[in-house]
């Protein structure tokens, strides 16, 4: 079975609430914006280089599109791999990004040599609910907190060797787990390299490197803004992993100025929403109006005819994109 993160397992269906359309006099898909909206309200997936840290690397880019970037999920400077960034007004989607899934590469070296079946069946007992303490040098308190680990696969074993795939919760230190599984097999280890292979919607199967979006931006300044279009992905690529309503056209505006969305608002929603989550609210074009707080579960939705679904917590699109309608 292929190794997925909690998001990836979801199978999403859509729901009808109310079959409306939308008019094509305000809006657009956010496919057909131009370049020069991309690069003020995009993000990329960033290969990030060993060496820099993750808040120079958001410089770089900064400089190169001449744009405010900020980025989701910092990375050791030795760590490679995939770095969400945000640029322009996008930058506040970095929040959304930190709670998603990760997904890594690790070399560990173990420092005595240990059976590969002993070290496969130590594996195996990490995968679910696991207490860490987080390193002395980290960006948060270190108390003993609870994480899980999705998914844990060795792919080659050589001598004291070890290479690993793991998927686990935002927040799990990969170099302590490292430690913590050395102790665990009555020896040491240590973390000797390490890829990010996937941030909620951002992997590695399409990831772009410093040189590949300057390269994009000179030839954008040149006419041919194909190669930088296909770096940078509109904002809603990075909330492709969360549920979804979609609402009404003469709802977006009071969504805009901070409201909750009401069932009278929805034209279609996800499945398997539940209470609490983080979910996206757009419009019937799919562009991103706000993120919230579902207040109802898909159950609810489908069954009642008022009450509130979602609390914003964040607005994106701003006022007077869609006309303020007034209530009958």
């Amino acid at each position: 079975m292929e190794d997925m993160l909690p998001y990836e397992k979801v199978q999403r269906e859509v729901i009808i609430k109310k079959g409306f359309t939308t008019s094509p006099s305000y809006g657009i898909n956010p496919n057909s914006k131009g370049i020069s909206e991309l690069i003020n309200y995009g993000v990329i997936c960033l290969n990030k280089p060993a060496g820099p840290t993750s808040h120079q690397v958001a410089d770089y880019v900064k400089k190169i599109l001449n744009t405010k970037v900020g980025h989701g999920g910092t990375l050791d400077p030795g760590v490679t791999g995939v770095l969400p960034i945000a640029l322009g007004d996008a930058t506040r989607i970095s929040h959304a990004l930190l709670l998603a899934g990760k997904e890594y590469v690790c070399l560990m070296y173990i420092h005595e040599t240990i059976e590969p079946e002993t070290i496969e069946k130590a594996m195996k007992e990490w995968v679910g609910k696991t207490k860490q303490l987080p390193p002395v040098k980290s960006a948060v308190k270190r108390q003993i907190r609870e994480r899980e680990i999705y998914y844990l696969r060795i792919l080659e074993v050589d001598g004291r060797n070890v290479l690993f795939k793991i998927g686990c919760q935002a927040g799990f230190y990969i170099r302590k787990f490292c430690f913590d599984f050395g102790k665990k097999l009555g020896t040491n280890a240590h973390m000797q390299e390490l890829v990010r292979t996937k941030a909620g919607p951002f992997n590695d199967k399409e990831w772009y490197t410093l040189h590949d979006i300057k390269d994009g931006y000179e030839y954008y300044k040149q006419g041919n803004e194909a190669y930088l279009r296909k770096i940078i992905k509109p904002i809603e690529f990075a909330v492709s992993h969360l549920g979804k309503i979609w609402v009404t056209d003469t709802a977006v505006d009071s969504l805009c100025h901070g409201a909750g969305l009401s069932i009278p608002g929805i034209s279609k929603f996800n499945s398997d929403i539940k209470e609490n989550d983080l979910v996206a609210v757009m419009t019937l074009k799919d562009e991103l109006v706000c993120l919230g707080k579902a207040i109802m579960n898909s159950e609810g939705i489908k069954k009642k005819d008022k009450g509130l679904v979602v609390t914003s917590t964040k607005v994106f699109m701003k006022p007077g994109i869609y006309p303020k309608f007034k209530k009958t």
